[in-house]
């Protein structure tokens, strides 16, 4: 089983190191630059993307609300069901 690796920063020196320990371990006090009890954890970013199908970002942030108030049809020029138009634009009725 991996460890969390932990950042912490010295407040009394700025010192920045990393310490890897169980979550259920208590947050290391003692800045190992220094020696002073003012280390604490800080919140680092992650080294990963989120990448595929199946996220916020490629989900649901392309159903966000038109701008510019308008409540009919579809900005892609694609058709919407129901419409009784194909893709092409032309009337269902009239291609049959």
């Amino acid at each position: 089983m991996s460890m969390p690796i932990y950042e912490y920063r010295c407040e009394a020196c700025g010192h920045e190191f990393e310490v890897m320990q169980k979550i259920s371990d208590k947050p290391v006090r003692k800045c190992e630059s220094c020696g002073r009890q003012k280390a604490k954890r800080i919140i680092s970013q992650t080294s990963f993307v989120l990448k595929g199908g199946g996220w916020y970002a490629t989900d649901y942030s392309r159903q966000a609300k038109p701008k510019g108030g308008s409540k009919t049809g579809s900005s892609d020029g694609g058709s919407e069901p129901g419409s009784g138009k194909g893709s092409d634009g032309k009337s269902a009725q009239a291609a049959a």
